[in-house]
């Protein structure tokens, strides 16, 4: 199974997908961090999501690219935290071409070979800003992967100043 949960900055989002991971009662989760901590505000966000997740049962398993290719227990549970990191990591990384297709290959993986896996992804498209040119086209491309991946999730939701609203 397939959750996708998306929010903004602060929504509440991470909280209500630990939730869903602990309330699974699977034991064992993964924690799949994709965050490449460049600079302090990195490492400080890193942090604190290691700090609200203590004591969850949590195992950390970084991955900032081809999540295709993670080791998987069996059967297991995993929160993916962030689809939009994760996505960026690979367009902005050694090879562009065909990245949408390597994340969702993974997702796909992740769905099948997994008791439960919960997708996070941050809402980057309602803050009205002008980008350049390249900006402009991987959040034209993140916004197509986050369609995708709610196309592919059992269950979509939105976290909404820490309400979840259920959108599939």
């Amino acid at each position: 199974m397939l959750l996708y949960i998306f929010g903004g900055a602060g929504s509440g989002k991470s909280a209500f997908a630990e939730e869903q991971i602990v309330r699974s009662g699977i034991a064992g989760p993964l924690y799949v961090a994709t965050m490449e901590p460049h600079g302090p505000e990195a490492q400080e966000r890193i942090e604190r999501h290691r700090a609200l997740r203590a004591g969850k049962g949590f195992r950390t398993v970084e991955r900032p690219r081809a999540l295709e290719a993670l080791p998987l227990p069996p059967r297991c549970a995993v929160l993916l935290e962030d689809l939009t990191n994760l996505f960026a990591n690979e367009w902005f990384g050694p090879a562009r071409e065909g990245a949408a297709d390597r994340v969702l290959a993974g997702l796909r993986r992740l769905r099948e070979q997994t008791a439960l896996t919960v997708a996070v992804g941050n809402d980057l498209f309602a803050d009205g800003m002008d980008y350049d040119a390249d900006t402009l086209a991987y959040l034209r491309a993140l916004a197509a992967l986050s369609r995708e991946t709610a196309a592919l999730a059992d269950g979509v939701f939105e976290v909404v100043c820490g309400i979840p609203l259920r959108c599939k």
